[in-house]
């Protein structure tokens, strides 16, 4: 009864009470009683009563109860409702009928009893199936299970009840069986809201508000609880229908219940604020005023367009996307640690994040998809100063912010520089980060290098951007980084540093830059905008107030007011510090007067950051730290408020209008800056479909149409708007589980590709119409053409035809020659497009009115033939996505766009009657968007799609379809032609006539070989010629082109000495391309070699007539001509043979009479007999030139099929445009082609015979995703820089320097015991495991062997006066192991071999020259390999022992030792792959390091033996030799692939314990996490000691590398296979470009040689470096002229020579390999790497200089390279090689023989001649002069080069 007792105090405190004191009870007082108890625990007693609940019947004296209750005043009875009861399986489908009786009976009782019932959905019980399956208050299921109890609820209980409570006891609810949380309250704050609005609105009862003083007085101090107390609202301003109070009195307490009533109405009116607000209420409360008296239609978008010149901007923070976090020496950051100390979500780190440091191209790429003007971007103080002090400077960060901003100004965006946007160098927040005073100085100082170095071009900076949330939440609430939790000192004392160090750097611009650079300085403030929770309230205006001032006024309040922090916040604090004497909640720190002056006024603008809004009331924060406690104030949101995936940020549009209102009144009154909005978005989640991202779309329309009204109706100086973010990335503490980008990052990608998201094409249009009008673009025609030059007839070509010229000049090329690439541009108005068609697009294939094509109907049927049975109903959706499609060409800055025009778009059934007008619609559309991008529209008439109807009346075998096509021309003209000029009436129709009519491969799968496709192209060129002619009638006032785009491919004769294989090439060129442009470019007739061969054919065939059918006069003179440029698409070249065609049956490919082939050592691609054959572009351009008059060419169609799971990253791609074009450029610049525009694919699209199995397009579309979202690729990225240069201008790696080594620089040549030496039985030499492994089967090509080599040992002049000729200083040369140790160990030195290496050492001083002696190259005892070799230990000792021999008998004479040479091919080759001797390959996953272990440990023991014993007196050096490879990234847009590059080196499994004492933490760290991932335990990599440590460190007196080639890296995941190339986890691949040589692995690439140069420079110390290797190979027939051995010197030389004289690397040698062609070890002799050709067939080995020996040595005269521009110089006089056999030979007598053996060959015919008419004296007389004429007059055609025949 103790629920029910307070009943009758209250009855008579409030009657009794009243009548006493003469106060009269309200009639509109609420008493409420209730609720029930269950009927087993209704009793007297003091125990707690259990309400009931309908699980029992009514108690049976109810009735009785309530009408006592009614009796006693009360007007009210509570009803809590059971959810668990009514509805136990939580479905309101299935209710308990029972129990709902039982409530409805139980109301009807309240009201028949006049008990007005208070029903409570909800206290705490939720039904358990819902509980178990949906979890708590958090779920999003069990709030909309909650909704439909609700509606369920209303609906039965409505009518009997007029008040309801949603939720009782809250407290409870949320608590119940889980820890409490704001994310649960929020959804139960939504979930009321939203039952409010929907069901209860309407049904609240009214009432009127009493006083607390009021119900005071009706009350006398008896014992009384409370526990529901209702003062409802309908009168005063509550935004509730009434208030819910629950509070316990006891009677016999000495509190004074009237004062805590008192204190209650206090503490939520705040009366005593009053007088405060009004004092406060300025610049606030106008707004307030303001914002409250706008209507609802000031909420809606204002269809208005931004001023003139207004900045479009997005942005990114650079530790949120850049990603290369240790790369090119940048410092650790806060960020960098917090992410590997896992304190971001998921542990996620920014070690890549969206790898925008790689990807300076693609993001700018994306910014001119937008077409924004402005691009803010902050700067990464580590990055330019890793330890965040100026001594630090790293420039390769600084030079990619100079990249980032040449990149942006190159594309007409204005950069946007933030100094510091959180990320601080962690070596500064070591010494207290942004606590410590002495980080303003720090940041004046990188503040200045950024002014200075970047001001030129950045004329808006930020200092700082949201500051707020580095006090905040770096350093206040510890949930970002530094983590640090001190809101008390530290958050106050970081932002008082902050602003000095941002007045600090405004002032060091001021005085500085600001006169020369002319730019503006400010800061990037973010603010919410605050509303009080209650308007009404006085109190929540001013606690609203001052959430702003806590937040905006912190830092605006020094900076635009007068120097110090805001009155309010100082006042707080010092109130605070009052009330909380022993624990003050904040220390504010204070301004001097001087710090104050230097402060205010200390921006150029008010930069501002916002995104949401908050509902701000009253409170009291006692002694708690932070904004809140201190400010007594609390903060909320409105569950209406859209929320995001962040429970931060909620989307309310109208709080951006009023903040800037307020930022204008409170801030900008005296200082009239402008603002800009520096940052506004909102994130989405990670999952579901992330590019469709609507609610985006939503918030920035609202957003942005805000920011218009403030312009517009309020005058605000807005001048900037900024979209947060580009691109999605990591942020924060959040990692990557918040989404804010325009462009969705695929992380899980290494390439991280970026995809527009629909917000992206939405900001877009925006910025299109510069807001949210549209508006008049200005008028582009398209490039400017000169009048079209009218093709003049030609005469008709001969069989052959004189193109074959073409053949024969280029046929017949050196391989070199072919390969070399070029450099240079394209004319200045080169066309550069894209290109596509319409039925591989477009899609919409049934919508607004389209006709069926051929296409349609084939495609949509079973059977189609096209994989996988898919079609282009949708395709790419271009039809619908126009938007899209420009965006991508707007981002490309592309000239020019081909596109196909969808005939059946147009003319549904073909036909002019059939219009449709939303076809033709979207065509200007698509015409107009193109033209206001200033990219030309290239416009195909006819693209393959024929509409269905015309082809239900035979398509193009019907001659009607000449006129038909040429009316639907006529309309195209007519329609588009005053702004398309360049016009192609149709694609490809040689595919069509043959494919569709001739093949039924494609539509309309016609298989008629032998006529249709000679029919149907007759159709089509008389179609083209009067479609052209057509044009005339508008050309005059339009000015535009016509042509037609044919397929041009391109074959080689497979042997170009057989005449008839040259003859069968012509005429394949003739049955493809010249089957149409013959007749169109020439004589309008067919070309002769077909008509000759079809006529042939048919003959045989018995017909009467030609299968092709004849032109008549008139035909030819209307078809010749008809084309004002050449348009060819060309993708690849096949060999051609004679052969003779079937007669039977009838066919289009069997008159050819020849057969392609695929020419096999050209890189393959997915589509078979179509491989990259890049020289036949430039051959074909040629052809065409030669054989039609040399015209202007376009090539309209261009690329490569790259597989779909390739997706992005396509190399392939990219190498064909590399080659291809570059092949164009050769054919324009060198031969005279005039080749005018290239066009390739702009995207992935329907490959008709393929399907989507291949991508040909520079961005990927997913075809399985609905909304085709486009994503550019490497190749795309790839392309727009070789339109951006116009072709490829030479590199600076490329271009040569003039200079000289130092003095006394070493030139060398060198060669190895095993590969020159031979007698390996010899004088006592032992067997070694060369010896050995050479004459294993299988082992060696050609069964090649070491026996005789070189035979050095027995030719030591020989090799002498060969490094004379040479004139080197220095020779290198190993010494054979076994020779001087047979068994390898020193039980017997073998004398003899001694004495061989004492002579060649006194021969080489005696020649002046100096010898650099290799101690092991690779020739180890056979006998230590039969007791483990390498793998041995002991081996250890055993090389020691070998040095020390070597040291003492020879070390005199030598002061150049290596101790190993390659140890890498040592291990790998030899004991992985076993390609090498010893030939090991079962171990691949230890014994590699086993080995190499032992090699480094066996060199530092050499190394001591010398240092120890011998370097006092013979003063020699020692080191050791290194090979590596340079590595670049396949992708140079991949951070993967850039890591991958540093993995293959492995320079530091060897280098790093030698030059720093263990090895490398990159060789440690691979091999531990590969070993790991096998199950393994430890690393099997072995250790070292650290005894061993010390003693291997610093072995060396200089660096020794060998170097020849370089290779593109990118990584590849072996799983967890334990393997040696699975420890690297690198594959490898070259450039096509680069040029071939005699080995496979070894391509020309000069340029890496500099790079690695400077790479050991840097990472060991600069130390003296000789190169102990370098050299290149060639195969196959010998030829003594090795230009491209000059060449590979020529240019690895200079590239030394510029690390010596521009990188400062201490280069003291080098030394060319080989002095000799030698056993090039696994492929024997078959690859030649000599300076000296020795001639095997010869038993004696005679060396023959090669042309490069006096090139090399002209080299080493001149020490370097002599500039030209200085005259000629003595040193430089490369003599002429003159025997040179295999160059310029001639054909005589049916031989290939050069000039000397022809000239021999023709004088000993000559002198048979003579002795078989030896007995013709008379004869004789007169032949002996004619002899001698012609015999001269031969040799001088042979010594010409000119091919000369004898006839019989």
């Amino acid at each position: 009864m103790q629920k029910l007792l307070w009943l009758g105090c209250l009855y008579f405190l409030c009657i009794l009470g009243s009548q006493g004191r003469g106060v009269k009870r309200r009639d509109d007082f609420v008493l409420l009683a209730g609720p029930l108890a269950q009927p087993e625990l209704r009793t007297f007693s003091n125990g707690e009563n259990v309400a009931f609940d309908c699980s029992h019947p009514i108690p049976a004296n109810s009735k009785l109860y309530f009408e006592y209750l009614r009796s006693k005043g009360v007007t009210h009875f509570k009803v809590p409702l059971s959810w668990v009861q009514l509805l136990p399986t939580g479905l309101s489908s299935k209710p308990q009928p029972g129990v709902v009786r039982c409530y409805q009976t139980l109301l009807k009782q309240l009201l028949e009893e006049g008990l007005q019932p208070l029903v409570i959905l909800h206290g705490s019980d939720v039904p358990e199936s819902l509980r178990s399956r949906y979890g708590g208050w958090e779920s999003q299921w069990l709030l909309e299970m909650f909704q439909q109890y609700a509606e369920f609820a209303l609906k039965e209980f409505g009518p009997l009840a007029q008040s309801w409570v949603t939720f009782s006891d809250l407290d409870e609810v949320l608590h119940a069986g889980q820890a409490a949380g704001d994310h649960r309250l929020q959804n139960i704050l939504q979930l009321h809201k939203k039952i409010y609005h929907s069901f209860i609105w309407g049904v609240s009862v009214q009432f009127t508000c009493c006083t607390a003083e009021q119900l005071l007085s009706w009350l006398p101090a008896y014992h009384l609880l409370i526990p529901w107390l209702i003062i409802t609202t309908s009168s005063c301003s509550l935004q509730v229908d009434f208030l819910s109070v629950d509070m316990d009195y006891s009677c016999a307490s000495s509190a004074n219940f009237a004062q805590e009533l008192k204190n209650l109405q206090v503490n939520k009116t705040g009366g005593k604020h009053f007088k405060r607000l009004t004092r406060l209420g300025s610049s606030y409360q106008k707004i307030l005023h303001e914002s409250a008296a706008k209507s609802t239609e000031d909420r809606d978008v204002l269809t208005k367009a931004f001023p003139a010149g207004f900045q479009w901007a997005t942005s990114t923070e650079s530790f949120k996307v850049e990603g290369a976090w240790a790369a090119d020496g940048k410092g650790e950051t806060i960020w960098d640690r917090f992410g590997h100390e896992n304190q971001a979500f998921n542990n996620h780190n920014a070690d890549t994040a969206a790898d925008s440091y790689r990807k300076v191209d693609i993001d700018v790429y994306l910014l001119r998809g937008l077409g924004v003007n402005t691009y803010q971007f902050s700067i990464s103080w580590a990055r330019i100063f890793p330890s965040g002090h100026k001594d630090s400077l790293s420039e390769e960060g600084a030079l990619y912010y100079d990249n980032l901003i040449d990149a942006l100004i190159e594309s007409g965006i204005q950069p946007v520089a933030t100094l510091y946007h959180w990320d601080l160098p962690q070596a500064l927040q070591d010494d207290g980060g942004w606590t410590n005073p002495s980080i303003v100085a720090a940041y004046m100082d990188y503040a200045a290098f950024c002014f200075h170095r970047y001001g030129n071009r950045v004329k808006s900076w930020n200092t700082f951007s949201s500051p707020w949330v580095v006090s905040h939440a770096g350093y206040g609430t510890g949930v970002h980084a530094p983590g640090i939790k001190d809101y008390v000192t530290a958050s106050y004392q970081v932002t008082h540093n902050i602003v000095k160090s941002h007045a600090e750097a405004w002032h060091v611009y001021n005085e500085n830059y600001r006169t020369t650079q002319g730019g503006k300085v400010g800061i990037a403030l973010n603010s919410d905008w605050a509303e009080p929770a209650d308007a009404e309230k006085p109190e929540d205006k001013e606690a609203a107030e001052r959430y702003l001032q806590f937040m905006l006024g912190w830092f605006a309040h020094p900076i635009f007011i007068d120097g110090d922090y805001p009155e309010v916040l100082k006042t707080q604090i010092a109130n605070k510090a009052k009330e909380c004497p022993s624990s003050a909640p904040a220390v504010l720190p204070t301004f001097t007067d001087e710090e104050k002056a230097r402060i205010k006024g200390t921006s150029d603008f008010f930069g501002l950051n916002h995104y949401t809004s908050r509902l701000v009331s009253s409170s009291v924060g006692g002694c708690t730290p932070g904004p809140e406690g201190v400010g007594d104030f609390q903060a909320k949101v409105d569950p209406s408020w859209p929320a995001t995936a962040s429970d931060w940020i909620y989307s309310m549009p109208t709080g951006l209008r009023s903040l800037l209102n307020y930022i204008k009144s409170e801030y900008l009154t005296y200082n009239n800056v402008p603002i800009y909005i520096t940052g506004n978005g909102m994130p989405t989640d990670d999952s579901g479909d992330t590019l469709n991202d609507v609610s985006r779309i939503e918030y920035m329309t609202g957003y942005i149409s805000e920011a218009l009204k403030a312009i517009e109706l309020d005058k605000v100086d807005v001048q900037r708007f900024t979209v947060q973010s580009l691109v999605d990335g990591f942020e924060g503490n959040k990692g990557y589980s918040e989404r804010f980008g325009l462009h969705q990052v695929n992380f899980e990608d290494g390439y991280r590709p970026r995809t527009p998201k629909q917000s992206a094409y939405l900001f877009a249009q925006i910025i299109e119409q510069n807001g949210f009008v549209s508006r008049k673009q200005d008028h582009f025609e398209g490039v400017k053409i000169s009048p079209p030059r009218r093709s003049t007839p030609l005469p008709p070509s001969e069989v052959p035809s004189a193109s074959k010229s073409v053949w024969e000049k280029f046929t017949p090329q050196k391989r070199l020659d072919r390969q070399m690439y070029h450099y240079g541009n394209f004319s200045q108005n080169f066309l550069w497009g894209v290109s596509s068609s319409a039925y591989q697009i477009e899609g919409g294939y049934n919508q607004d009115g389209k006709g069926q094509s051929v296409w349609d109907v084939v495609s949509n049927n079973p059977g189609s033939g096209i994989p996988e049975d898919v079609n282009g109903n949708v395709a790419c959706d271009s039809y619908n996505r126009l938007d899209e499609d420009l965006y991508m060409l707007q981002a490309l800055k592309v000239k020019s766009y081909r596109f196909s025009l969808s005939w059946s778009r147009i003319f549904p059934n073909g036909r002019r009657e059939s219009l449709n007008q939303k076809g033709v619609d979207y065509y200007n559309r698509l015409i107009n968007g193109l033209l206001a991008r200033k990219i030309t529209p290239m416009v195909t008439i006819y693209h393959w799609d024929l509409p269905q109807d015309l082809q239900d009346i035979g398509g193009w075998q019907n001659v009607e379809m000449i006129n038909i096509f040429n009316d639907y021309c006529d309309f195209c003209f007519a329609t588009f032609g005053d702004r398309v000029k360049f016009w192609m009436t149709m694609n490809d129709p040689q595919g069509l006539a043959w494919l569709g009519y001739g093949t039924g491969r494609i539509p309309p799968k016609i298989t008629e070989p032998g006529t249709a496709p000679y029919q149907v192209a007759h159709n089509l060129i008389k179609a083209h010629a009067t479609a052209y002619h057509t044009y005339d009638k508008y050309r005059a006032s339009q000015g535009g082109m016509v042509s037609i785009a044919l397929n041009a491919e391109w074959v080689e004769p497979k042997d170009i000495n057989v005449p008839r294989d040259l003859v069968a090439a012509d005429r394949a060129m003739q049955f493809n391309l010249g089957w149409f442009a013959h007749p169109i470019f020439k004589n309008g007739d067919y070309p002769e070699a077909m008509k000759a061969q079809v006529l042939v054919k048919s003959e045989l065939q018995g017909l009467s007539q030609s299968r092709l059918p004849s032109f008549t006069e008139e035909e030819k003179n209307l078809i010749k001509g008809t084309a004002d440029m050449f348009c060819a698409n060309h993708y690849t070249t096949r060999l051609v043979t004679h052969v003779i065609g079937a007669l039977s049956p009838a066919s289009y490919q069997s008159d050819w009479d020849y057969v392609e082939e695929e020419i096999l050592d050209q890189p393959t691609t997915p589509i078979g007999f179509t491989r990259a054959v890049s020289f036949g572009m430039r051959r074909l351009l040629n052809w065409i030139k030669e054989e039609y008059g040399n015209p202007d060419i376009y090539i309209t169609e261009n690329s490569v099929a790259t597989p779909r799971e390739w997706a992005f990253d396509e190399i392939d791609r990219v190498f064909l445009h590399k080659t291809y074009i570059d092949e164009a450029l050769k054919a324009y610049e060198l031969d005279g082609v005039k080749v005018k525009g290239y066009a390739t694919y702009l995207m992935d699209s329907f490959q008709y015979l393929y399907g989507y199995l291949f991508g040909f397009g520079l961005h990927h579309v997913d075809f399985n995703n609905p909304n085709r979202p486009r994503t550019p690729k490497f190749s795309a990225h790839f392309y727009y820089n070789v339109m951006r240069d116009n072709g490829f201008p030479l590199p600076e790696d490329e271009k040569m320097i003039y200079g000289e080594f130092k003095k006394d620089f070493i030139w060398s040549s060198a060669t190895a015991s095993y590969q020159i030496e031979g007698a390996w039985r010899e004088d006592g030499k032992g067997l070694s495991i060369w010896d050995k492994f050479t004459h294993t089967p299988g082992k060696i090509s050609e069964h090649d062997t070491g026996d005789v080599a070189c035979n050095s040992y027995n030719k030591m002049e020989d090799d002498i006066a060969a490094l004379k000729k040479v004139k080197v200083s220095h020779y290198r040369f190993s010494i054979s192991w076994p020779r001087i140790l047979p068994d390898g160990t020193t039980k017997y030195i073998n004398q003899a071999g001694l004495n061989y290496y004492k002579k060649l050492l006194d021969s080489l001083i005696a020649a002046n020259i100096e010898p650099q002696v290799t101690l092991y190259h690779w020739d180890l005892p056979q006998a230590l390999q039969d007791v483990g070799g390498w793998e041995n230990e002991t081996i250890i000792e055993r090389f020691k022992e070998y040095a020390d021999v070597l040291f003492e008998n020879l070390g005199p004479k030598v002061k150049l030792w290596i101790t190993f040479n390659e140890p890498f091919v040592i291990t790998v080759l030899g004991h992985v792959q076993g390609a090498h001797a010893p030939g090991l390959n079962d171990r691949p996953d230890t014994l590699p390091y086993i080995v190499g272990h032992n090699i480094i440990k066996s060199h530092a023991e050499a190394w001591h033996v010398y240092n120890d014993k011998y370097r006092a007196s013979q003063g020699g050096l020692v080191s050791i030799t290194v090979n590596s490879d340079w590595a670049e990234p396949r992708n140079p847009y991949k951070q993967e692939d850039y890591e991958a590059a540093r993995n293959v080196f492995y320079l530091g499994w060897w280098a790093h314990p030698i030059f720093n004492g263990d090895y490398s933490p990159l060789v440690k760290k691979s091999v531990l996490d590969q070993s790991l991932a096998g199950g393994l335990t430890k690393s099997r990599l072995p250790e070292f000691t650290p005894e061993e440590i010390k003693r291997i460190n610093g072995t060396y007196d200089y660096f020794g590398l060998n170097h020849y080639c370089s290779v593109l890296a990118f990584p590849v995941d072996f799983g967890t296979t334990q393997h040696f190339e699975a420890d690297r986890g690198v594959v490898v691949i070259s450039d096509r470009t680069w040029l071939e040589t005699g080995s496979v692995w070894l391509r020309m690439t000069p340029f890496g040689l500099r790079r690695l140069l400077k790479f050991i420079k840097d990472e060991y110390r600069n130390p003296p470096i000789i190169i102990t290797e370098n050299g290149v190979s060639e195969n196959g027939p010998v030829d003594l002229n090795d230009v491209h051995r000059k060449y590979y010197y020529e240019k690895y030389i200079n590239q030394v020579l510029k690390a010596y004289l521009l990188d400062d690397v201490n280069i003291i040698g080098y030394t060319a390999w080989s002095l000799l062609d030698n056993l090039e070890w696994g492929v024997g002799y078959t690859e030649r790497f000599g300076l000296f050709y020795v001639n095997r067939t010869d038993p004696d080995l005679p060396r023959t200089p090669k042309a490069s020996v006096s090139y090399y040595s002209s080299i080493i005269s001149c020490n370097g390279f002599p500039d030209p521009a200085s005259g000629p110089q003595e040193c430089w006089n490369p003599t002429p090689t003159i025997a040179i056999p295999g160059i310029n030979n001639v054909n005589f007598l049916g031989m290939s023989l050069s000039s000397e053996d022809a000239a021999t060959g023709l004088n000993t015919t000559f002198a048979l001649l003579i002795v078989a008419l030896a007995g013709t004296i008379c004869v004789a007389v007169g032949l002996f002069p004619v002899k001698k004429v012609f015999q001269q007059k031969i040799v001088e055609l042979i010594e010409g080069g000119r091919e000369i025949l004898i006839a019989d």
